[in-house]
């Protein structure tokens, strides 16, 4: 089964549009670095997603001598998603990211790479909800003070939701 790798700003999104019990529904194995967990979701949160069958993956040491490097050499990104990075690049595994300088860093690097509007696709396609229920929570999310979705993009999920 093919492995997932978030950062928060995903997570965040998808549990303002309440997506979260969804999201598990997907053919994927979900997971976030130790440290992204314990720095960013350890709590109700990050218990609720344990129990929905998130994985907290512990870096190996090369792992965590790549984040560190990748800390000192791209300064926009915090550790947490240099752990995420670092796992997703050495593992071959897909990062689930929001993070504008963690997707272009995914693209320089080649390391695949996805954010909310896939998830809400793949929810979709795979049926694991309805289009109506899909297109509520992507309104709610991009309707939220800090959303940073491309408006272009939200608007052409919505109208693919919607059937037009």
């Amino acid at each position: 089964m093919e492995v997932l790798v978030s950062d928060t700003s995903v997570i965040i999104d998808l549990d303002r549009g309440e997506l979260l019990d969804h999201l598990f529904g997907l053919p994927y194995e979900f997971c976030v670095p130790d440290l992204l967990y314990k720095k960013e979701l350890a709590g109700n949160l990050g218990d609720r997603l344990q129990a929905l069958g998130l994985n907290v993956v512990e870096l190996m040491p090369e792992e965590l001598s790549r984040a560190a490097t990748l800390r000192r050499q791209v300064k926009v990104l915090s550790t947490p998603d240099t752990f995420a990075f670092a796992l997703a690049q050495a593992r071959r595994w897909t990062l689930l990211t929001g993070d504008r300088a963690l997707r272009d860093l995914c693209v320089q690097q080649g390391v695949e790479m996805h954010g909310v509007l896939w998830v809400i696709a793949e929810l979709n396609r795979v049926g694991v909800t309805d289009a109506g229920v899909l297109h509520a929570a992507l309104t709610t999310i991009q309707a939220h003070p800090r959303c940073r979705l491309p408006k272009a993009d939200v608007r052409s999920t919505l109208a693919a939701l919607c059937g037009k």
